[in-house]
C-alpha cells in the first residue's frame, strides 16, 4: 500500500504514537510510517530531559515522576503538529502514560504497539550503536509494560518481520481501525 493507495483522505490518523519497549524498532518504524503517511516525525527520546538520559545511561530505570514531564512535552508536540499530521516515538509502557498522552494530545490519538519476544528485543538492542539505553534495562521495561491489548485506537504489530512488512501492517491496521 502506498500513500496514494489510501482511497479516502484522512484515512490515516493525524496523530500516531509508535510505542513499545526499547529495541522494538520505534524510531525506524515511526520514521518510515511518517514518510508513507506524509506526516511529520518526532523522536520522543530527544524530548527527554537531560536528567532522564543520564539515569538511563547509567542503567537506572525511570520512575513515574521522571516520565510525567517528558509525557507532557510529547503531548504538547503532538498538539502542535496535529494540523500537518505527526508520528511520534514514545515507549508509553503503562496505560496511565497512554491515557495522559491521550489527554494532552489535543484530539484523538492512535497507537502502534510494536510487539516482540524478549529474545528478539535483546538481540536488536545488542546490535545497535550510539543509543543511551543499555540492554540491562530491557527487563525493567518488560516488567513495567502494560500491554495495550483491547484499548481503543491501538494497532498491535509483530516485529519479527522486515521493516517494510511492519510498516505495511501498521498502515493497514491504522486504516482499518480508523475507517
Amino acid at each position: 500500500m502506498n500513500n496514494h493507495d489510501i482511497e479516502k483522505p484522512g484515512a490515516i490518523p493525524d496523530a500516531i504514537i509508535v510505542m513499545g519497549v526499547s529495541g522494538s524498532g520505534k524510531s525506524s518504524v515511526a520514521r518510515r510510517l511518517a514518510e508513507r503517511a506524509g506526516h511529520d516525525f518526532i523522536e520522543g527520546d530527544e524530548l527527554h530531559p537531560a536528567a532522564n538520559v543520564e539515569k538511563m545511561s547509567r542503567g537506572i530505570p525511570l520512575q513515574d515522576e521522571d516520565r510525567w514531564p517528558w509525557l507532557a512535552l510529547i503531548g504538547a508536540e503532538i498538539a502542535n503538529h496535529r494540523q500537518v499530521g505527526v508520528v511520534v516515538t514514545c515507549s508509553a509502557l503503562k496505560k496511565t502514560y497512554r491515557d495522559r498522552l491521550r489527554q494532552t494530545a489535543g484530539g484523538s490519538l492512535a497507537f502502534v504497539f510494536l510487539d516482540g519476544s524478549e529474545a528478539l528485543l535483546s538481540a536488536r538492542m545488542g546490535h545497535r550503536t550510539g543509543h543511551f539505553m543499555p540492554v540491562s534495562l530491557l527487563q525493567s521495561q518488560l516488567t513495567t509494560l502494560e500491554r495495550p491489548d483491547g484499548e481503543p485506537g491501538v494497532v498491535v504489530v509483530d516485529i519479527d518481520q522486515s521493516l517494510e512488512a511492519i510498516v505495511e501492517a501498521a498502515l493497514a491496521g491504522l486504516v482499518t481501525a480508523f475507517d
